[in-house]
């Protein structure tokens, strides 16, 4: 008579996604004031909100990432990392303490994924400078950029950054590349993709409310 082993079933949990929204709390508002925001920005500080998600890292578990972002468009950004989270996209480093933290605690491989910085548009290296004269969608909390050194800026067909080349080549998705399921979660809430430009200048990590 045949005998089946009645094995246990293993169920293996998968983490849920959560995510909160809240006023940029005192000690943060403090790092900020100076450095990355200062009299004369486009917004105020009371315009910001904390935004807090949970997402899959490079080391295949789930981390908690910050980040700091307009309350406009801070619940529907919710929704986008939500839909980040189920397609499993990797995002390296998304702390506070590596984008607003001491200089000694930028990671040293570079890759951290940003959001609201006070600043001026780059303009590409085709033209050369540091700034264009116009703030950046970074500087209203409207734009995010999402793994850097996998998503590069690319202008006349190079990089300021020659480790980051070999990224240059969008044919063959890596890990932390955008995916075109990574740009359609982003357009479902009407934000445009910086590889979308037309003409020699793409910006890979790059999505924002006007695209630019």
């Amino acid at each position: 008579m045949l005998r089946v082993l009645a094995l246990p079933l293993l169920v293996v949990a998968l983490q849920p996604f959560d995510s909160t929204v809240q006023p940029l709390p005192a000690p943060l508002r403090a790092s900020l004031e100076g450095r990355f925001w200062q009299p004369g920005c486009p917004v105020p500080l009371s315009q910001l909100r904390l935004l807090t998600v949970s997402h899959w890292g490079f080391d295949g578990r789930v981390h908690t990432g910050q980040l700091v972002v307009n309350r406009d468009v801070a619940a529907p950004l919710a929704t986008v990392f939500r839909r980040l989270y189920q397609l499993r996209f990797p995002i390296r480093h998304m702390r506070l303490g590596h984008a607003y933290g001491p200089r000694r605690a930028f990671p040293a491989d570079g890759d951290v994924s940003g959001s609201f910085e006070c600043r001026q548009a780059v303009p590409s290296p085709c033209t050369g400078g540091t700034a264009n004269g116009n703030w950046s969608n970074h500087a209203y909390g409207h734009a995010i950029d999402l793994n850097p050194v996998e998503n590069p800026y690319v202008g006349c067909g190079r990089t300021r950054d020659p480790t980051r080349a070999q990224y240059l080549d969008r044919s063959r998705l890596r890990k932390g590349m955008v995916t075109p399921a990574v740009v359609r979660a982003f357009r479902a809430i009407g934000w445009g993709w910086g590889g979308d430009w037309s003409g020699d200048t793409k910006d890979y990590m790059h999505f924002s409310t006007t695209g630019h």
